[in-house]
């Protein structure tokens, strides 16, 4: 919840719950972490307190592995590589800044990517955060020069129709911290004009359709 007065995920899922389980009264639910306002994809929520606090110690630990997919109008130099940066947060503007070196106040921010292939003059790319920093993939693709499509406030030059940006969070993987058995979930991509492209694709669909954009 913020100064907007928005209806919040977290009640749209409470709701859902309610309905899909028949719980009377309040339920408890949080999520586990958290994804940007214009970002689309997976959001995990913790439905029990003991839940909540194993699902945390997980992303602590870097537990998870976490797959973004972005668009970006410039292709990186390198078709994969890892960034690594120090960024800095300015919380009144809710800006994030990248160094290449450290400085006072910087966290250390690590990702992984990879470009999967090209349409429409755009680029498609998976990224591997390490670290969880905000606004962490969006300046450090900003800072090599891919902004991601529609991304106004790291420099992109018009914004999308419905104020999203084309960053969505794809996939997660971790063990179970109660079950002990190994969970993948995967978002599809959201129903507007420009993922259209993208829709019902998966990897290996980019593997043989742009062979020349990707290295293995």
């Amino acid at each position: 919840g913020d100064s907007t007065g928005d209806r919040t995920l977290t009640d749209a899922v409470k709701d859902y719950i309610k309905k899909q389980y028949n719980k009377p009264g309040d339920v408890f639910l949080h999520p586990v972490h958290r994804l940007d306002r214009p970002v689309s994809g997976l959001v995990i929520f913790a439905r029990t307190s003991k839940g909540l606090e194993r699902m945390m110690e997980l992303f602590r630990k870097r537990e998870v592995q976490k797959t973004y997919w972005a668009v970006v109008k410039r292709r990186p130099k390198e078709l994969k590589g890892k960034l690594t940066h120090w960024l800095t947060k300015d919380e009144a503007k809710n800006v994030t800044t990248a160094h290449d070196e450290e400085v006072k106040g910087s966290q250390k921010a690590e990702l992984n990517y990879k470009v999967l292939g090209e349409i429409n003059k755009h680029f498609l790319l998976e990224i591997e955060p390490l670290t969880g920093r905000p606004h962490q993939i969006r300046v450090q693709l900003a800072t090599m020069g891919s902004i991601i499509r529609g991304d106004l406030k790291y420099g992109y030059d018009k914004p999308n129709a419905d104020a999203s940006i084309n960053l969505h969070a794809r996939r997660l993987y971790f063990i179970h911290p109660v079950k002990k058995e190994p969970v993948i979930c995967k978002a599809a991509l959201p129903p507007n004009a420009f993922w259209e492209e993208f829709l019902e694709l998966d990897p290996d669909d980019f593997k043989q359709k742009n062979l020349d954009y990707l290295h293995e």
